[in-house]
């Protein structure tokens, strides 16, 4: 079953997501393939700034994949002072084009 994965709050910016990026991607400045992240499983990734800060939405396969990209998320996260844990939970319906 698919799983959401929203990462927002006071520490989640752009420019800790832009380093987050280059931590996980091996210095690539932008993701723009699924393939660009350390592990296997990524069906959507999306990110913006809304009314009450920047927010990063991702939707993995299952919640062993999105288990993996947490192990490697994880010391990136703490590395750059992103302490807002993700809001995660089973996608009920899951639609892409």
């Amino acid at each position: 079953m698919a799983v959401v994965a929203v990462f927002q709050g006071p520490t989640v910016t752009r420019e800790r997501y832009e380093a987050s990026v280059r931590e996980l991607t091996g210095g690539r400045s932008r993701v723009e393939t699924p393939s660009d992240w350390p592990v296997e499983g990524l069906l959507l990734h999306v990110t913006g700034e809304t009314a009450t800060g920047f927010r990063i939405v991702d939707v993995w396969e299952s919640e062993e994949a999105f288990r993996r990209f947490g192990e490697a998320l994880a010391p990136v996260m703490a590395k750059l002072g992103l302490e807002d844990p993700p809001e995660v939970y089973p996608a009920h319906t899951f639609v892409s084009a």
